[in-house]
């Protein structure tokens, strides 16, 4: 058995001053996960997804539904 290590990711719109999240959907497929972490604490928790509810998270963000921060 392979263990597939997380590619991590920030978005492109992401150029705040390191202020981001950063997500390893590399995992999708074979775990069914999106790992989720902070940028600035790379060796920190992660936060592991179910790709349903990423999936519901990002339709909400592109929907404007979440409101302002």
């Amino acid at each position: 058995m392979t263990t597939e290590s997380p590619r991590w990711f920030t978005s492109s719109y992401s150029s705040n001053g390191g202020n981001c999240v950063e997500v390893a959907v590399n995992l999708v497929a074979s775990r069914g996960i999106v790992p989720v972490r902070d940028s600035k604490c790379v060796d920190g928790p992660v936060v592991d997804v179910p790709v349903s509810a990423f999936t519901a998270f990002v339709a909400g963000v592109q929907a404007g539904k979440l409101g302002a921060i």
